[in-house]
């Protein structure tokens, strides 16, 4: 058992233009973009340093004729993830690409859970990755957060697949209820989703230096800001917006 199990390790964009998008999150974000020599499909890593964070591919045929939209899909570390996604069948998920193996890299499913919200399940074949920057590094995913149909029947699910512990409830009024939860050091929030948002879904919140900088740059590159900067616990701002593909995302700093 590794202290991974149950954690987001990666973070995949998939869209149209991988170029296009690779530039703008190179701008945004400030990751180093690099091309880690996928034999059957062009790919991108965008990383701190030496030590990679995203990866990056243009939507393959399969997935443009499911009507896949350009999206982030974080990957969940698991011992073994055919295990996983019948244990997610069984407690109302779906498996939307059943198991399969990257060689050299690992095994993975991309699965959703029962409301309808797109993960996938990740299983490596170990090696000796760099170590992480410190926490708080900018270009690292410092939030994950899930906007789901009913936050309270969501986090029984993640909690029954993966272990996790809700640690703080905030009570935002007619927003409802906001949930906080960790695994170990990782943590994250779930809430139930306005009538006005997408179906539910995981937003993943990217550490850049300064808020409003970083609204300026995604403005530059043609993605749009959709909330914020808004002052968030902690003392640190954060907002969601869109690439020029319509991919959520979302940008945390420590200072407007």
């Amino acid at each position: 058992m590794t202290d991974n199990n149950g954690k987001f390790v990666w973070y995949e964009w998939m869209g149209g233009d991988l170029e296009r998008a690779a530039d703008f999150y190179g701008h945004v974000v400030g990751w180093k973009l690099g091309d880690p020599g996928m034999a059957s499909f062009p790919y991108k890593v965008g990383a701190v340093g030496n030590y990679g964070v995203v990866g990056m591919l243009a939507a393959p045929a399969e997935a443009k004729a499911m009507g896949a939209p350009p999206s982030w899909t974080g990957y969940i570390r698991v011992e073994s993830v055919d295990d996983a996604a019948a244990k997610l069948k069984a407690a109302g998920g779906r498996v939307m690409r059943e198991a399969m193996d990257i060689p050299n890299i690992g095994r993975f499913a991309i699965v959703t859970d029962p409301q309808g919200a797109a993960f996938a399940l990740f299983r490596d074949d170990g090696g000796n990755p760099p170590p992480a920057p410190p926490p708080g590094t900018a270009g690292l995913v410092g939030w994950r957060e899930l906007h789901a149909a009913d936050s309270a029947a969501a986090f029984k699910f993640y909690a029954s697949q993966f272990g996790w512990k809700e640690t703080t409830q905030f009570d935002m009024g007619p927003m409802g209820v906001y949930r906080l939860f960790e695994n170990g050091d990782q943590q994250g929030g779930m809430m139930s989703k306005t009538a006005q948002g997408p179906g539910p879904c995981w937003l993943y919140y990217f550490i850049v230096e300064a808020a409003a900088a970083a609204a300026a740059r995604v403005a530059e590159k043609g993605g749009k800001l959709l909330n914020g900067p808004h002052e968030v616990p902690g003392g640190m701002w954060a907002m969601q917006c869109v690439d020029q593909e319509g991919a959520m995302f979302g940008l945390v700093a420590p200072r407007r």
